[in-house]
């Protein structure tokens, strides 16, 4: 936990003392806390796993979760992401209307489920759908970025102080309210803004931020860069405009955050629109000044209230999702994925996602609100499709917090299916484990003396696994449309690997209990995992 929010925590478990809120009705503030594997999310003190889903944008009002609760049954998630919109709780200046997140809340403490508010203030993919009409109509108070020629930019301007202030000022009262009522903490999480950035402009040119790109660039940004401080065009060269927009974006998210934060502590996340995932060189960082992973420098000096940033995954390159998944996970940062497609393929970076480390899994628009949203997401919702992200979360739902509590402090990797569904592998210790996608569960590559049918998944964008090494020849693996091998990464002369046992099962209260043993047929081709994913608990060892 950063410092100032470690003390921020103290404070308002001190205080909640001090106003004599009844012990059973306080539980400590969740938080991230470094483990020596991962950075775990801790809520009600212990680590917590969001196998989560985002409902649509628009199924934010009460009417509309009869539509999202059934949808959560039927995936075995445990935690909502759903947005709350300015418009929608200051519909006129200084007047507040939060009856959408009392009713959120109560219908969620009702079903057991926890919550992740989504702020929509001033932007919502990066342009201002959901700010008040009486922002949208009001240019001069709450202007909008200003091209070259000086014509005006459809997003607005994060250099407009009115604009920062009332959106500022509205977060603090959605901050407000769950002081009041949610002393439980059902709401685990907040992100601040959604996919901010400009589109097709890479920086305001009205006179005032024109004039601040001509200066040379914070004392406090060269500082945490380690770099001359100089005009901002000689500093970051081709990325001089990304860079000073992403510093003025994240100052503005930070004073939102930090409003909010005044009122009621909780973590903090900010959602990333994507561009290239190995490069930025020719510019396609998604929106300018958005949180892509090239500018999370930058991020981190100007918001330092925000503890998480999250991809939005919306590409079906394999290649693309890992490198999204290894850039935000990097150096111990807490691994969030606040949205991803709704469509069967997308499924499989669960797996990935979950051997990185974890904390929030999305995908996005699983309800039964809108229409689907292919080509982001699925064409339809059918029950293959749901039951492509039910499978994963159900098998996690039961021991997700036992799973968490391990992942901070052991071991783990994941993987998916390719995008040329080769064989993938990694070394653990001196065990190398390998996933292979589209056999069946019996009988080897190299077979010829017996015929067989093509694989019925060969071409389908389906298969994942994740391990962690519990002790250094003991694994517990899991896995979806996948045959996992593990062997000596390098055995000494005269050795060779040997299963001691495979046992299937599950944890209660945190000790597994083992079902069966996997052995014979079930083991000689590898341990091969199908539709409905199981834990497997497997000790290795070697003989001369």
């Amino acid at each position: 936990m950063k410092p100032a929010r470690m003390l921020r925590v103290m404070a308002c478990a001190v205080l909640a003392c001090l106003i004599a809120i009844p012990a059973a009705s306080q539980s400590p503030a969740p938080h991230f806390e470094q483990g020596r594997a991962h950075t775990g999310l801790i809520v009600d003190g212990r680590p917590y796993l969001a196998l989560a889903v985002q409902a649509n944008n628009s199924s934010n009002y009460p009417a509309m979760l009869d539509a999202v609760w059934p949808m959560m049954e039927r995936l075995h998630a445990n935690t909502l992401l759903m947005p709350v919109a300015w418009e929608q709780i200051e519909p006129a200046e200084g007047e507040f209307d939060l009856s959408f997140l009392d009713t959120l809340i109560e219908e969620a403490r009702t079903r057991d489920k926890r919550l992740v508010l989504l702020w929509y203030g001033a932007f919502k993919n990066t342009a201002p759908g959901y700010a008040p009409v009486w922002v949208k109509r009001d240019g001069e108070r709450f202007p909008r970025m200003r091209t070259a020629d000086g014509t005006a930019h459809y997003a607005l301007s994060p250099h407009g102080a009115a604009t920062r202030e009332g959106d500022a000022r509205a977060f603090a009262a959605v901050m407000r309210r769950l002081a009041k009522i949610d002393s439980q903490h059902t709401v685990i999480m907040v992100q601040v803004e959604n996919e901010t950035g400009s589109y097709g402009l890479a920086r305001d040119h009205a006179p005032g931020p024109d004039g601040l790109f001509a200066r040379p660039i914070p004392a406090e940004l060269a500082r945490g860069m380690g770099i001359a401080r100089a005009p901002w065009a000689e500093a970051f060269g081709p990325r001089a405009e990304q860079f000073f927009m992403s510093w003025h974006m994240a100052r503005y998210v930070e004073a939102v955050a930090s409003a909010g934060l005044a009122e009621w502590d909780l973590p903090v996340m900010v959602n990333a629109a994507l561009g290239d995932a190995f490069t930025a060189e020719a510019g396609d960082v998604g929106p300018s000044g958005g949180p892509n992973w090239n500018a999370l420098p930058i991020w981190r000096i100007a918001a330092p209230s925000i503890d998480a940033y999250g991809p939005d995954i919306y590409t079906r390159d394999a290649d693309a999702v890992m490198a999204f998944l290894g850039r935000f996970g990097a150096d111990g940062a807490p691994l969030v994925v606040p949205e991803t497609g709704n469509a069967a393929e997308y499924a499989r970076f669960f797996w990935p996602a979950l051997g990185r480390g974890t904390v929030l899994y999305s995908p996005f628009g699983m309800d039964r609100a809108s229409p689907p949203n292919y080509p982001l997401g699925a064409k339809v919702l059918d029950e293959a499709t749901l039951d492509s992200f039910a499978a994963p979360y159900a098998l996690l739902a039961p021991v997700a917090r036992h799973w968490a509590r391990l992942a901070m402090d052991h071991a783990t990797w994941g993987t998916a299916r390719g995008n040329d569904a080769a064989d993938q592998s990694h070394s653990m210790g001196r065990w190398r484990i390998t996933a292979q996608y589209a056999r069946w569960p019996f009988g080897e590559d190299n077979w010829t003396w017996i015929a067989r049918d093509p694989h019925p998944l060969a071409d389908v964008p389906t298969g994942g696994a994740v391990a962690m090494q519990l002790e250094p020849d003991t694994f517990l693996i899991a896995g979806r449309n996948v045959r996992l091998r593990i062997a000596l990464t390098d055995p000494s002369e005269g050795e060779k690997a040997q299963l001691i046992e495979a046992q299937e099962g599950t944890f209660v209260k945190g000790e597994s209990v083992m079902r069966r043993r996997w052995n014979g047929d079930q083991v000689d081709y590898g341990f091969n995992f199908g539709q409905q994913p199981v834990w497997l608990r497997v000790q290795m060892g070697t003989y001369r």
